[in-house]
């Protein structure tokens, strides 16, 4: 089972990225690539404990629904959001916000199962691993561009 850990330093304090991270907003605007929109549970604001989303995307050409929960919380250090139903076997994507001079440094730790077994592993190592870190690489970047912006007010 992949774990990918990607580290992203953002000039902005914990609490700013802790919120926009959870922003269900935000989060459609940095996955517009993908089409991703919410379709179920919390449609718009930040999500809290026990929150359940569910979004809706084409991935490989496919259009795809995700339902996640927050299952951990605990601002503004980190969350937890677990998909619930999907099209993985299992994920938990843990969001850590650590303070740091200057800012903070954003750890996200996504581990995941595909399915299918065997042929999910030979698509780990071909493919889906690449395109998940991509995926979170650039919703990272977006988030970082509007947590530095100086007028969150039109962004966030």
């Amino acid at each position: 089972m992949p774990v990918i850990v990607l580290r992203t330093p953002v000039k902005a304090p914990p609490s700013r990225c802790f919120d926009l991270a959870r922003d269900i907003d935000l989060h459609q605007r940095s996955t517009a690539a993908s089409r991703e929109r919410v379709v179920g549970g919390v449609t718009s604001g930040l999500l809290g404990p026990g929150d359940e989303v569910t979004w809706e995307a084409t991935h490989f050409g496919v259009r795809q629904r995700l339902t996640s929960r927050i299952t951990e919380f605990e601002p503004p250090r980190r969350f937890v959001d677990e998909m619930v139903r999907g099209a993985f076997r299992r994920f938990r994507h843990e969001h850590q916000f650590v303070a740091m001079q200057g800012g903070t440094e954003m750890v996200d730790v996504f581990d995941y199962t595909s399915p299918l077994g065997p042929l999910g592993r030979v698509a780990d190592r071909l493919f889906l691993r690449c395109y998940m870190t991509r995926l979170l690489r650039e919703r990272n970047a977006y988030l970082r561009q509007v947590a530095e912006s100086p007028d969150l007010g039109d962004q966030a």
